[in-house]
């Protein structure tokens, strides 16, 4: 499903092949960053780099791969929202109310992990605590639908939650919405999936699902409890009102734990229809005990 471009976006159809958003292994700057925290919990939040938080530090210990820690990629470090899709659009084809369309592809042929990461987002509130944050979505080559992408981030005593959302426009458009999260190596990962979508030969997930394999995993699953991650005395449990995550664990450096409202790629295999003015949404909690 996996492995951060420059924060500048050039819309002009006849710039798209120039624009950094068409490569996602490109370096990702963080560019200014604001702190938020409250008890023991501090995050980093980035902005201009795709809206992402760029670290997660608990009790003075970092929790997510930074932009300075050797991984410089739009799609490889920090935590970002994935919107209006999540995981790779199959050579960036999809089918939708009768009409095919073609995304521009950003990583090994395919589209991946929609507009959102790669894009500055507008702060819209903020406090010593908790931001809003807010995304006009493109209507043009890299997203035909438009629409408005809303994210929120709240810290409390033991962790912090993540809201993000999605509201069409004049027209219904498709969506799976997710969050990508780089947590650095954990000592030990719990996670008890109940389904996983298997995999063809260009790494991308098929139906129908199957009873999960053994790691290391890639790969998306259905799954109800949520993950642990334990890191020396700190122990992270990640929850959603998702009910399919994609696992990946097979860096050495890395665990990703990413809730999301659907399947890589959702819009071919399991398509959700957003109409008109309506909102799609979901919510991640990271606590820490």
């Amino acid at each position: 499903m996996h492995t951060a471009a420059s924060a500048r976006f050039i819309p002009m159809a006849t710039e798209l092949r120039r624009s950094p958003c068409d490569d996602a292994s490109a370096p990702m700057p963080p560019g200014g960053t604001i702190r938020l925290r409250r008890g023991a919990i501090e995050i980093e939040l980035a902005p201009a780099a795709g809206g992402r938080i760029a670290q997660i530090r608990v009790d003075g210990v970092d929790w997510l791969i930074g932009p300075d820690d050797g991984w410089p990629q739009t799609i490889g470090w920090g935590c970002y929202p994935m919107v209006p899709w999540a995981g790779r659009i199959r050579r960036g084809h999809f089918r939708f109310g009768g009409r095919g369309y073609r995304l521009p592809v950003n990583f090994g042929g395919h589209a991946i992990h929609g507009v959102g990461f790669s894009r500055p987002w507008q702060v819209d509130a903020r406090s010593d605590h908790a931001a809003v944050l807010s995304l006009p979505l493109p209507r043009d080559d890299y997203w035909p639908f438009g629409g408005l992408a809303r994210q929120a981030m709240s810290l409390h005593d033991h962790g912090l939650r993540l809201d993000l959302s999605v509201q069409a426009g004049e027209q219904p458009m498709p969506a799976v919405l997710g969050w990508h999260p780089w947590f650095r190596k954990p000592d030990r990962f719990i996670f008890h999936p109940d389904r996983m979508y298997p995999r063809d030969q260009d790494g991308i997930a098929t139906l129908p699902t199957i009873p999960p394999r053994p790691g290391p995993w890639d790969d998306g699953f259905i799954a109800e409890g949520g993950a642990v991650l334990e890191r020396g005395a700190q122990r992270l449990r990640v929850t959603s009102d998702c009910n399919h995550w994609v696992i990946y664990d097979a860096a050495a450096h890395a665990t990703c734990v990413e809730p999301q409202t659907g399947p890589p790629d959702g819009f071919n295999l399991e398509p959700r229809i957003v109409e008109a003015g309506q909102t799609l949404a979901m919510w991640t909690e990271f606590r820490w005990s």
